[in-house]
């Protein structure tokens, strides 16, 4: 289940082609696609169904497609682990590309402009560190009832205590705060997810996703 795994991105005057990028999930993966769908696309040998980590240490059933190259590989995740069904969501490739032209690697301040506004995240160096939160922004709502988990991760430690006290542990912390000019945070990961279709409306959380299959 995608949020077990991750826990699961332009409103400026000016946009650069490299952020010109449509901001919707990819057609090609859906919540209706099923095991057999990703194995007539990437080939039967391609498609490996079997334990993977999640967070604290713990592991979960899901599929890996490309397992044996670090650029393409990718993780699908089921809403039903043991049957593997209800897709609930989806890691992007090393090289692959998100919403609005997210990346693996790209500057907070560059998917901040995707945003079309500062947002927040959790602070940084425990299991849920890094975790953004897009709400009223651009990248809360996506079309055809997907929604995006971004990660991100320092890309140089904090020079002293007093910024790593300021960006670390359980906090929301903001995307245009003064310390990230300083240990410039990256995407370290792109989880888009999707919202069981078999979970009562009430039990939906924030995100889009049901604490059914928690």
């Amino acid at each position: 289940m995608l949020v077990r795994a991750t826990a699961f991105v332009l409103a400026v005057s000016f946009v650069s082609p490299a952020f010109a990028a449509d901001l919707a999930c990819d057609p090609s993966i859906t919540a209706k696609t099923t095991l057999a769908d990703l194995q007539k696309t990437y080939g039967t040998a391609n498609v490996i169904t079997g334990d993977v980590d999640g967070p604290e240490g713990t592991t979960m059933s899901a599929t890996t497609i490309f397992p044996k190259d670090e650029a393409k590989t990718f993780i699908v995740y089921w809403w039903d682990e043991e049957k593997h069904e209800r897709l609930s969501g989806y890691t992007i490739a090393a090289n692959g590309t998100g919403p609005g032209g997210l990346k693996v690697g790209m500057s907070i301040k560059d998917v901040q402009a995707i945003n079309g506004k500062p947002f927040k995240l959790s602070g940084f160096y425990w299991d849920y560190g890094g975790n953004a939160n897009f709400e009223g922004g651009k990248l809360a709502s996506l079309p055809d009832n997907c929604f995006v988990n971004v990660t991100f991760n320092p890309s140089i430690d904090p020079p002293n205590d007093k910024i790593s006290t300021a960006i670390s542990g359980e906090k929301d912390l903001m995307s245009n705060m003064k310390e990230f000019a300083i240990v410039k945070p990256v995407v370290q990961s792109i989880d888009i997810g999707f919202p069981d279709p078999d979970a009562p409306a009430d039990e939906a959380t924030d995100d889009g996703s049901s604490s059914a299959a928690d």
